[in-house]
């Protein structure tokens, strides 16, 4: 009988593979549309402000032709996800995202769910209201904070603070999961690549609405501001008047006729002159 040789525990190589333990992810997030019978929570605007700052931003790039037929810009809408297996829904006082499927004709949008129904969003923006810092709350357990959810849950590139009482501006970029604060240039305002644009603080009264304070307004790259309706407006009778000014001078028209036909002053009309 032969003799069985014993086995050198220090050459001896495993056949078999271990098996890793299946860690689960603490959030697992998929996108589905909220069902019709879904009750959006109904919550109210809180300050009079901020209906009006959210429509200035989009009015402007209204204006400024800036706004496709793609893509969404919303004030105080809902923005849906589902994690772990139960819907999760923020409405950010201002967002825009690029690209969005169309929907049925004669239907309205109530609500939209990324990745199901387009792009993710590129930016959203809160306004503050009140001294809770309800905008930075970052709560992992449902009812998700605001912060936890942009940064987390939707993982939005650009998140913007805006204080209108004082006129702060926080934009935070996400880098390596995480929102870092952007410094702004050196006009005070930040680049926001979705839009070509820069954002920034302007302080003063829109006439259609009478609220005087501190507003987000564009830049583009020219350092122009993108006008609102009013200001449009203006500039084009501004233009209009000069013209008509400049038209009368060639005709050797005597300057205070010029004025009161006009209504520009002696100093406005003799530049003209130049």
């Amino acid at each position: 009988m032969q003799a069985t040789q014993p086995i050198d525990l220090k050459r001896w190589v495993p056949t078999f593979k271990p098996i890793k333990p299946v860690v689960k992810p603490k959030h697992l997030i998929t996108w589905k549309k909220l069902p019709p019978d879904f009750e959006l929570p109904d919550d109210p605007v809180d300050n009079f402000a901020q209906p009006l700052l959210a429509e200035a931003l989009r009015e402007a790039l209204g204006h400024a032709n800036l706004i496709l037929s793609t893509g969404l810009i919303a004030t105080n809408f809902g923005i849906v996800a589902t994690v772990n297996g139960e819907f999760a829904v923020k409405a950010p006082d201002w967002v825009y995202v690029p690209d969005v499927l169309p929907i049925p004709k004669g239907k309205d949008r109530k609500s939209y769910t990324p990745i199901k129904e387009g792009a993710l969003p590129e930016i959203v923006m809160e306004f503050l209201s009140d001294n809770k810092k309800r905008e930075y709350a970052k709560k992992s357990t449902p009812p998700y904070g605001k912060w936890f959810f942009y940064e987390q849950i939707l993982k939005v590139p650009l998140y913007a603070i805006f204080n209108p009482s004082g006129g702060a501006l926080e934009v935070y970029h996400l880098k390596s999961s995480h929102y870092q604060l952007q410094k702004p240039d050196k006009n005070g305002r930040y680049w926001i690549e979705a839009l070509d644009l820069f954002l920034g603080v302007w302080h003063g009264t829109k006439p259609d609405n009478n609220r005087t304070g501190y507003w987000l307004r564009w830049w583009d790259t020219d350092d122009n501001l993108l006008l609102w309706g009013f200001e449009k407006n203006q500039q084009t009778e501004t233009t209009t008047t000069l013209r008509i000014a400049k038209k009368m001078l060639q005709a050797n028209v005597e300057i205070a006729i010029i004025m009161q036909v006009t209504g520009l002053d002696n100093a406005s009309i003799k530049n003209l002159q130049k």
